[in-house]
């Protein structure tokens, strides 16, 4: 596969002068499973200051009973409302080694929807949650409610999967863009997040052509004005790549001043999963271009590497 490979110079400026202010607003979702104590562990490697706070937060699902069965399910809510303390405070005890203010709540309520909800009302600035995975064939699918929050949630969301609960040496995070207004918004929150100091990035930008289903050993043997068309046209094509690179190493430069630029060319689904392979990456970040409201959803890339990564996925909103 083509790829263009290039790393950027630049000078190192304050991590938190780009997105927010001095403090940051982590929630922090748990439902009381390994994933996600593994995943509370993994954001302890973070550099997350005592000005920071994490809020972690616990919905106990709520489940209409319209039947003879209702006060066994009132029961049931009442164990759930006292197990919920003991969910939260394991989850807390991880988070202490972070030296954040610590905050815990839980409510009853659809899951997805509880956990959107409050993280608008605290004003958190990004959602993280551990990958309750399916397992089978499909093991690197994420759960339903992971996905639901990813879809409808108007904050960046980060999902942690099972591999980064040990992950060693330098984080290697692949920040994928397509030059969207998504993707800048994304730029600008890696510029910010308290990521370790030993952290390596590498932007990608896959190039989907018109051309792509033109193999270039035919469109060579053509006449010379479609040659001239295909030559123009893939010129043209790397031309705006450079541009959607450049800006976004403009953008994180401060922060990350040895970011790698990269430029691939093919389906921008399997370019990103195969590149964050080849790197080793142990997180993908990219924006979300989906829709908002009743039948928001997210942009099929999105979708796809967020159900089909291996590594921690971090989707960005705008």
């Amino acid at each position: 596969m083509i790829q263009l490979k290039e790393r950027g110079n630049g000078v190192n400026l304050s991590p938190k002068s780009l997105y927010r202010g001095d403090e940051m607003n982590v929630l922090f979702a748990t439902d009381g499973s390994e994933y996600s104590e593994g995943a509370a562990r993994f954001l302890t490697k973070f550099n997350i200051s005592k000005g920071d706070t994490i809020s972690v937060f616990h919905a106990i699902s709520w489940i209409p009973v319209m039947s003879e069965y209702e006060h066994l399910y009132a029961d049931f809510s009442s164990l759930r409302k006292e197990v919920a303390p003991r969910i939260l405070e394991a989850t807390a005890d991880i988070l202490k080694a972070t030296g954040a203010n610590i905050e815990t709540a839980f409510a009853e309520d659809y899951p997805d929807k509880a956990i959107v909800e409050r993280a608008v009302e605290i004003g958190a600035d990004i959602i993280v949650m551990g990958a309750r995975g399916l397992r089978g064939i499909g093991s690197h699918l994420v759960g339903s409610i992971t996905r639901a929050v990813s879809i409808k949630s108007p904050k960046p969301v980060l999902v942690i999967k099972p591999e980064q609960w040990a992950q060693e040496g330098n984080l290697k995070v692949l920040f994928a863009t397509d030059g969207s207004d998504y993707a800048d918004e994304v730029a600008t929150m890696l510029a910010s997040l308290p990521f370790p100091g030993s952290m390596e990035l590498t932007i990608l930008h896959v190039v989907f052509s018109t051309l792509m289903d033109i193999p270039e050993r035919y469109a060579l043997e053509v006449e010379d004005r479609i040659k001239k068309l295909v030559a123009t046209h893939r010129e043209q094509e790397s031309r705006y790549s450079d541009e959607i690179l450049d800006r976004a190493f403009n953008t994180v430069q401060g922060t990350f001043p040895e970011a790698e630029k990269l430029r691939k060319y093919g389906d921008p689904s399997v370019e990103i999963l195969d590149t964050a392979g080849e790197i080793g990456a142990d997180i993908i970040a990219l924006g979300s271009s989906g829709k908002r409201g009743v039948r928001a959803m997210l942009g099929s890339v999105s979708r796809y590497v967020l159900n089909h990564s291996k590594c921690s996925v971090l989707i960005g909103k705008s």
